[in-house]
């Protein structure tokens, strides 16, 4: 029986997940294997020390004390592109919300007091100061081409938008799914210098803290669209501002509201709604979910933030997974603690990323206790599971 403990309210979708006949999942639970979090800090949580994974029912993994997880042996998931479509709907929408003035012309059709002849007089002679412009033609920057970038950039050119991507590190997958004519910038500076509406989707580290700056905004377009539904942090809000002061950038829109932010004119501030639909919460917990039981039941790891990927399917046999630090011959030691045992190993396979490396060794019977100790004792190993046979968890 496996232990899950939820930080926050998780979609009952993703948590049925996990059959009950093989899991307890509760709020407060003692020695959990596993922890499933939202948007709870982490950072100051005692976490027990049976804990063998957390899953991230979300992309961003700020909340996780990620480095010290590693240095334990625990790894980490999330769950990259399960709230991309929402994402992408948002920025298609602030888009649309700086463009048309549509914030400003609410607020002043809100104000708007009269019998209706009076009100309909005012709207005809206050519309004029909410005219803005269309999106085809325009040019999107896209800082960030994984799966959210990705699909904002699609749906820009479908709405006739040229796009511009940056992203050093694209990986295989999603630039086989990016429209063929999304070009290419060769730098950030690149990117802002020629986009008139710029959004980010990208982490916040020491990379990307106030990216975009005084000295970058005034490389911009005159009239520039800043969009960031990605983190806090990413864009200087203090040299936004001054540049909307002076009429450097035409709008910007965020889901980070702040007192310097919530009542400029120029601004739209939405309370963190990037991933707040239905299906998003229920994709998130669906997909990590389904990550942490293949960890826990089978050793395999997809999607970790800190944990290499690993999959070897389970063709019979007793499974040993071990997580180790990334040093030589760690491989050889465990192969022969094993045979001292007498086990015959049936298969293996090691990956490693960075300073972690993880094993999976199929063998012939049950791992005897005192041949798991002697594996957990070698210098390096993190962890040690003895998973079982195939099909008994």
């Amino acid at each position: 029986m496996y232990k899950i403990q939820t930080l926050n309210n998780i979609s009952v979708v993703g948590l049925d997940r996990l059959p009950r006949a093989h899991y307890e999942i509760a709020s407060e639970l003692a020695h959990p294997d596993a922890i499933l979090v939202r948007s709870a800090n982490m950072h100051t949580m005692d976490i027990p020390a049976t804990v063998r994974a957390i899953g991230r029912a979300g992309a961003g993994v700020n909340n996780i004390p990620v480095q010290a997880m590693s240095e334990r042996g625990i790894a980490v998931f999330n769950a990259p592109g399960a709230n991309a479509n929402a994402v992408k709907e948002l920025v298609v929408a602030g888009m649309l919300l700086a463009a048309r003035n549509i914030g400003q012309a609410w607020q002043f059709a809100r104000g708007l007091e009269g019998d209706d002849t009076t009100i309909h007089k005012a709207v005809e002679a206050g519309k004029k100061g909410f005219v803005g412009f269309e999106l085809p033609g325009r040019t999107l920057g896209v800082i960030g081409l994984g799966a959210i970038g990705v699909l904002v950039a699609n749906t820009a050119r479908a709405l006739g938008m040229r796009v511009i991507g940056y992203d050093p590190s694209i990986t295989v997958r999603s630039a086989w799914k990016l429209e063929a004519d999304v070009e290419a910038a060769l730098s950030v500076d690149d990117l802002v210098s020629r986009a008139d509406f710029i959004t980010f989707h990208v982490p916040l580290n020491d990379h990307t803290r106030n990216m975009i700056n005084a000295e970058r905004i005034q490389t911009m377009k005159d009239g520039t669209v800043l969009l960031n539904f990605s983190r806090d942090g990413i864009i200087d809000n203090d040299a936004a501002v001054t540049a909307l002061d002076a009429g450097k950038l035409y709008a910007y829109v965020c889901d980070f509201p702040s007192n310097l932010l919530k009542d400029h004119p120029r601004v739209v501030t939405l309370p963190h709604l990037g991933a707040s639909t239905r299906e998003a919460e229920e994709n998130c917990a669906v997909m990590v979910a389904d990550q942490l039981r293949t960890y826990l039941e089978d050793g395999n790891v997809s999607n970790s933030v800190n944990f290499p990927e690993i999959v070897l399917p389970r063709n019979g046999g007793y499974r040993i997974a071990v997580v180790n630090s990334n040093v030589p011959n760690m491989v050889g030691q465990i192969s022969t603690d094993l045979a001292q045992s007498g086990l015959n190993i049936l298969d293996m396979l090691n990956r490693s990323r960075g300073d972690i490396a993880v094993t999976l060794i199929d063998i012939d019977r049950p791992c005897p206790e005192d041949t798991a100790q002697r594996i957990a004792a070698i210098e390096g190993v993190l962890s040690v599971r003895c998973l079982g046979g195939k099909g008994e968890g």
